[in-house]
C-alpha cells in the first residue's frame, strides 16, 4: 500500500497531543506534510511553548507514524512551537509589543503569589517562549529582589522605559524607580493605579509571547483598573490549602468573572511541607482545598507546589528556583503548569484586529 499525504494525515487523527489532550490535526498542529516514494516529512507547529517535551512528540509521532506505514523508509518530524495573540476583554486594545498578558492573583498576601509569577515566567521562558513580568504591585515590589535586579531602567526619548532584563526575562517595576528600602509608597488609590498604567504602556516590551502581571493581593482599585483597562488574556489564582486563603481566592475568582477575564486556573502553594532534614511529606495546612475549589468554579486545577525551603531560599536570593535549579523537581513542576497555562491560552479564541485594515472615511 503506497503512502500518501492524505493517509498520513489521517494516522495522525489517531494521536492525541499529551498536553492538549487533542489529536494533532483537530489541533491544527500538522503541517508541511510531504511524501516522496517511501519517505515521509512534516512539522509539529504547537500553538504554545514546549521546548522541554519536543524531543517526547517528536519521537511520538515518528513511532505513530512507523507503525501505521511499517513500508515507509525514512519518517522525519520537526517539532516547534508558535504563540499568537488571543482575544481580551470586549473593547481594550492590545499593549504593544505584547501578545498575551497572564495576570496572577490572589485573595490575600502571604500565600507565595510573587514567588508563583516569576516562576511561571522563567517556565514560560524555559519553555521557549519570550516573556515579560510586570510588577503591578505598586505599595510592597517584591520582584527586583527575585529577580536580582538594581539599578534604574533608561530611557532612549525621555518618554518611554526600556525593559530590566535578568534570567532571560524583560520585567519592569516601581521598585526600579524608587529607593526600595527607604521609601515607602504613600499613594492613594487613583495614583497606584496611574502608576501601573504607565508602566505597563510606557516600558518597550520587545515582542513578547506572554507578559506575566504580578498584582497585588486582593480585589481593589489596581485589580479593578487591571480587569477593566489592561488587555488580560487570562488570569491564574494562586492560594494556599488552608480555607480562609481559600475564601479570599474566591472573591479574587469572581472579581475576574464580572469582569470577563477568563479564569486559566489555580494554583495551590504551599500544598504539602518537605521536611528539609529527614524528607517527610505532610498535608500542614490541609488537602485538597484547591481541587475543592477547582470543582466548584468549574476551573482547572493547574498544580500543586511543596512548601520548601529552597524555593523561599533561591527567590529571596534573586535566583528563583526555574532559574537555580532548572532540571529539579521543582522546576519541574512550575514547566508543567506553564505548559497548562499556554494550553489554555492556545485554546481561546485568537485576536485578529491586527489583520482588518483601518478605514478611515475623509470628505474629498
Amino acid at each position: 500500500m503506497s503512502i500518501t499525504e492524505v493517509g498520513v494525515q489521517s494516522a495522525l487523527k489517531n494521536l492525541i497531543d499529551p498536553n492538549t489532550k487533542k489529536d494533532f490535526v483537530t489541533g491544527k498542529s500538522v503541517k508541511n506534510v510531504k511524501v516522496v516514494g517511501n519517505d515521509v516529512s512534516l512539522d509539529i507547529l504547537l500553538g504554545y511553548p514546549a521546548k522541554s517535551v519536543w524531543d517526547e512528540i517528536r519521537a511520538m509521532v515518528e513511532v505513530h507514524l512507523k507503525a501505521a506505514f511499517p513500508d515507509s523508509r525514512t519518517i522525519s518530524v520537526t517539532v516547534t512551537s508558535k504563540v499568537v495573540p488571543h482575544a481580551v476583554q470586549r473593547g481594550v486594545k492590545l499593549v504593544e509589543g505584547v501578545k498575551n498578558i497572564i495576570a496572577v492573583a490572589s485573595g490575600k498576601g502571604g500565600v507565595g503569589k510573587s514567588t508563583t509569577a516569576v516562576n511561571l515566567a522563567l517556565a514560560l521562558a524555559a519553555e521557549g517562549a519570550r516573556v515579560g513580568i510586570l510588577d503591578a504591585d505598586i505599595y510592597g515590589p517584591s520582584q527586583p529582589t527575585m529577580l536580582g535586579i538594581s539599578g534604574q531602567p533608561e530611557s532612549a526619548d525621555g518618554n518611554s522605559l526600556q525593559p530590566m532584563v535578568n534570567h532571560g526575562l524583560q520585567s519592569m517595576s516601581i521598585g526600579y524607580l524608587i529607593d526600595e528600602h527607604d521609601t515607602p509608597m504613600i499613594w492613594r488609590g487613583p495614583m497606584a493605579t496611574q502608576a501601573l498604567d504607565q508602566l505597563l504602556h510606557q516600558t518597550r516590551w520587545d515582542n513578547l509571547d506572554y507578559l506575566v502581571v504580578d498584582l497585588p493581593p486582593g480585589t481593589g482599585d489596581v485589580q479593578l483598573t487591571l480587569a477593566q483597562k489592561v488587555p488580560v488574556t487570562g488570569a491564574v489564582i494562586v492560594t494556599t490549602p488552608q480555607d480562609i486563603a481559600l475564601l479570599d481566592a474566591r472573591k479574587g475568582l469572581k472579581m475576574f468573572e464580572k469582569v470577563g477575564i477568563t479564569i486559566l486556573g489555580i494554583v495551590e502553594n504551599m500544598s504539602t511541607h518537605i521536611c528539609s532534614k529527614c524528607g517527610h511529606e505532610e498535608h500542614i495546612f490541609g488537602a485538597g482545598g484547591g481541587e475543592k475549589m477547582c470543582a466548584d468554579y468549574n476551573a482547572e486545577f493547574l498544580g500543586g507546589l511543596p512548601l520548601d525551603i529552597r524555593i523561599r531560599e533561591q527567590a529571596d536570593s534573586g535566583n528563583p528556583t526555574v532559574a537555580a535549579d532548572p532540571d529539579g523537581d521543582i522546576a519541574r513542576i512550575y514547566k508543567q503548569i506553564a505548559r497548562r497555562v499556554a494550553v489554555k491560552v492556545a485554546d481561546m479564541a485568537q485576536d485578529h484586529s491586527a489583520v482588518f485594515p483601518k478605514i478611515v472615511v475623509k470628505n474629498t
